[in-house]
């Protein structure tokens, strides 16, 4: 079998979509041949049986550009693929979806997001299967769609050099944005800043365009809960080098809605944190004081307040839980799974 992926950024430097470079290395050593359409190419290094193809946005901005390459590169390297693969834009299966099936080839969409709207049910008619990793996301109504493990680099994670865990630290990392809730986690550190309650904290990540103001707003809130002492904001980190700052904290906190399982809950969960979330699919598969009852301050403060007291060896047990639930979401079962449902 032979893949085209579309998708938007090949670029080990972007620190959000980074991770999918890692994905298509992955996804080539299951399928002969990988060619990649990509808005945006960056830094990257591949094998040789992968092909790299850009848009363009890194050169010119032009959304007429962007849909003629896309309707040549299918056209150009129709055999060189069998099977296509859009990952999240659904724009890309709408607008080119009728072609490749007309050419025969198979059609799939991996688009897992609790918000979705006309456009993706269209896109969704042109696809054989639809994949998603959460059994809340938008997508899970269709009959067609595949639940799919997350797909996180865990060896490149696990095998880091270990470093000391800092005493009543925790850690929230990924994109800035209101959806993450990020502003709730801020306002519970502050109720135990107000319970004097010891602890440190620390935000790794950056804002999406549309939400420069909403991280100017958590570092005011910040200082108006007296948290300068406790909290610190640090800009995002490449996954490749998340490790030590994982490794270094005792409790991670992930407060996005159940329809997105983020990769970073698996991430921290590999480097063996306790892993507070506010995710409905990891209920039955880590324990119960884990999961974040409701998404609102007061309880995201007594839970983590519950956690922070917990003995040692508790601690050790759900550590080993969180683990071995994670290993079920490795990039190598994704990359199995995929193969395996594209060439049936």
């Amino acid at each position: 079998m032979r893949l085209l992926i579309i998708t938007q950024k090949v670029d080990t430097d972007d620190l959000i979509l980074g991770f999918f470079h890692e994905w298509i290395a992955e996804f080539s050593k299951k399928f002969k041949a990988v060619v990649v359409i990509c808005l945006f190419k960056g830094k990257f290094d591949l094998p040789d049986n992968v092909a790299v193809l850009s848009l363009g946005k890194e050169k010119w901005r032009s959304k007429l550009k962007y849909i003629f390459l896309l309707f040549y590169f299918s056209l150009r390297y129709f055999n060189r693929y069998d099977a296509v693969l859009v990952h999240m834009n659904e724009e890309y299966v709408v607008l080119a979806g009728w072609l490749w099936r007309l050419m025969g080839k198979k059609v799939f969409m991996w688009r897992n997001h609790h918000i979705g709207n006309r456009m993706t049910d269209v896109a969704a008619l042109f696809c054989n299967k639809v994949f998603c990793t959460s059994k809340y996301s938008y997508t899970v109504k269709y009959k067609k769609t595949v639940l799919m493990p997350v797909g996180v680099n865990m060896g490149m994670l696990a095998n880091a050099t270990p470093v000391p865990r800092k005493v009543r630290s925790i850690l929230s990392h990924g994109r800035v944005d209101p959806s993450k809730n990020i502003h709730v986690f801020v306002e519970a550190l502050g109720i135990l800043k107000k319970q004097n309650v010891n602890f440190t904290a620390d935000i790794y990540g950056n804002p999406s365009s549309r939400s420069e103001a909403y991280l100017n707003n958590l570092k005011t809130r910040s200082l108006e809960l007296s948290l300068e002492d406790a909290l610190t904001f640090h800009p995002g980190v490449q996954i490749q080098h998340m490790s030590p700052i994982y490794g270094s904290h005792q409790i991670f906190v992930n407060l996005s809605p159940s329809g997105m399982y983020d990769k970073t809950i698996f991430e921290a969960m590999t480097c063996g944190c306790l892993t507070l979330v506010s995710n409905d699919n990891l209920k039955g598969g880590i324990d119960d004081r884990l999961i974040v009852k409701k998404r609102e301050a007061e309880i995201v403060a007594q839970q983590l307040k519950d956690i922070l007291a917990l003995a040692p060896k508790e601690v050790e047990d759900m550590v080993a839980q969180e683990r071995t639930f994670a290993t079920g979401h490795s990039l190598q079962h994704l990359a199995e799974k995929l193969y395996s449902i594209i060439r049936s």
